[in-house]
């Protein structure tokens, strides 16, 4: 179905991400893929979803198929994607021409070859004969009553080649009644001051409305599409989380936040642009690739702070540290303790935890010792907040916080004579006055130990079988003694709503892993609300 209101005309915001992003090694999307996805960016709030090649393939002709029965669009149009006729054929004649008319799609981008070698060489036919294929193509469309979209491919090293005919072939487009003709940096290859100068003297030259497509190549994808913004292009082509061919396109969420919050232009409907983060993590989680941590604005990490000169200032005011208040995106401010940590990075954390230290000097410069004498052991809090909360808590207390006391615990793994291997462990530990053994096996000697814990409390912390470990990873650190090592685990684990880390450091992996788990299934009693042991 169609969008419900008509957007604003007068700047674009086009996404590619169904097209271009899926061109990404390692992405491969079915129809329901794409659906999903369309959904998000629908409700992000973009202007145009570029849904693929309708004939191309028979996945991209049933997802216009499916799109249109099944999205109620409340803000995208659908866009299909297509090529100028065939050289010496007629556009109305032109099957794949024609295959885009059939998507019923009410906008189409049709990518057109504005490089004289590519007319050339890869087209074989002559400079003139193309700029008819453009003309004819886009007046046919038009005349079917679809809007028209005109991609300019490998523009700018045409423009640096011949820039008379690359001005030529936006002047066809454009004469022929196309709505935007967009300059494509198909290669990447180029910065943002070359950007700036060539759309101003084509906006010049041609007085076409232009827009921008920007492949990352350079690293400069969201500087040289707001280079073109500058010089005046009114249409940027983007891809969710800069997805693409290669190293990727134009990033859809920096550019946009940067549009809204640094240029003061509303290119989204109101209040979408705090739906960002979620909207990326989502897209990330279909495309099945993990977020990015450090991407602007929507990363985990975009407003972490580390250094304790930075928590000092941020104490006081969090814009002296911060170029955009966080929830602007639908993002949090997260405080890393590390050993670089001072009083007020703990402060600052234990208000993020929600334990109040009330202003104790004492504790605060305690849990800083610790932290950094930890940190000397091969400790990391800034990726194990639930090691860190537990620390901190039983500082506030003046003792750990305990639900259990282990008495002893033991992992066995059997070498038998057929080449298997059998992982047994026993787990001897005290809860609520009652002593527990438990024994299980695993298919290594950490999951053993696991289940074994497992078994050990489950009777009696029923909120316990919510549990599961999500992920596990070791990190063998630099010896301290001869050829001696440390070992440091980390353990991700989840109750469904939510999800901790925690660390554990010793001489072998095993060791390292039960202080881990340990600290995994306390987190986990704390976060039930079950009142610790007195």
């Amino acid at each position: 179905m169609t969008a419900t209101s008509e957007p604003d005309d007068s700047f674009h915001v086009f996404d590619t991400t169904l097209r271009d992003g899926a061109q990404r090694e390692g992405i491969n999307l079915t129809v329901a893929d794409k659906l999903a996805i369309a959904r998000h960016l629908d409700d992000f709030g973009v202007g145009f979803i570029e849904g693929g090649w309708p004939g191309a393939n028979p996945r991209d002709t049933e997802f216009f198929a499916r799109a249109q029965e099944e999205i109620d669009f409340k803000h995208a149009r659908l866009v299909a994607f297509g090529a100028t006729r065939r050289a010496g054929a007629k556009a109305s004649e032109d099957p794949q021409v024609r295959a885009l008319l059939e998507s019923g799609a009410g906008v189409i981008t049709l990518v057109a070859k504005s490089h004289d070698r590519h007319v050339e060489l890869a087209l074989r036919t002559t400079l003139d004969e193309n700029l008819a294929m453009v003309a004819d193509t886009v007046s046919f469309l038009k005349g079917e009553g679809r809007r028209v979209f005109v991609d300019c491919e490998h523009f700018f090293d045409g423009y640096r080649a011949n820039p008379e005919y690359a001005k030529a072939v936006v002047r066809a487009a454009a004469g022929a009644g196309a709505d935007v003709v967009v300059l494509c940096d198909t290669n990447g290859g180029m910065l943002p001051a070359q950007i700036q100068a060539v759309v101003s003297t084509v906006l010049a030259d041609t007085g076409a409305r232009l827009g921008i497509h920007a492949q990352d190549d350079t690293g400069c994808a969201v500087a040289n599409t707001l280079a073109a913004v500058d010089a005046g292009a009114t249409h940027v082509q983007c891809t969710a989380n800069g997805y693409g061919e290669r190293v990727g396109n134009a990033n859809l969420f920096p550019v946009v936040a940067a549009l809204e919050l640094k240029y003061g232009k509303q290119v989204l409907p109101e209040g979408r642009l705090r739906e960002m983060t979620r909207i990326s993590h989502a897209i990330a989680e279909v495309v099945n690739l993990t977020p990015s941590t450090h991407q602007p604005y929507v990363g985990v990490s975009a407003f972490a702070h580390k250094a304790g000169l930075h928590a000092s200032a941020i104490k006081v005011d969090p814009d002296l540290y911060q170029h955009i208040d966080p929830e602007q995106v639908g993002n949090t401010m997260r405080m890393l303790v590390s050993d670089m940590a001072g009083r007020a990075s703990v402060e600052l954390k234990g208000k993020e935890l929600g334990v109040d230290l009330g202003g104790d000097r004492e504790v605060v410069a305690r849990v800083v010792e610790r932290v950094k004498e930890r940190e000397l052991r091969g400790y990391t809090y800034e990726a194990a907040d639930a090691s860190f909360e537990l620390l901190l808590r039983g500082e506030v207390e003046g003792r750990p916080l305990k639900y259990f006391e282990v008495e002893s615990w033991r992992a066995i793994v059997e070498d038998r004579p057929d080449g298997t291997h059998a992982n047994e462990a026993t787990v001897k530990l005290w809860a609520k006055g009652e002593r527990i053994v438990a024994t299980a096996e695993g298919n290594g000697p950490v999951n053993a130990l696991d289940r074994a814990l497992r078994v050990a409390l489950e009777k009696i912390y029923p909120q316990l079988a919510k549990l599961d470990l999500v992920d596990y990873k070791v990190r063998i650190l630099e010896g301290v003694h001869g050829t001696q090592s440390t070992t440091r685990v980390l353990i991700s684990t989840t109750d469904g709503a939510g999800e901790w880390s925690t660390v554990g450091v010793a001489e072998n992996v095993i060791a390292a892993s039960w202080q881990a788990l340990e600290d995994a299934y306390t987190y986990g009693l704390l976060r039930a609300k079950v009142e610790p042991a007195k």
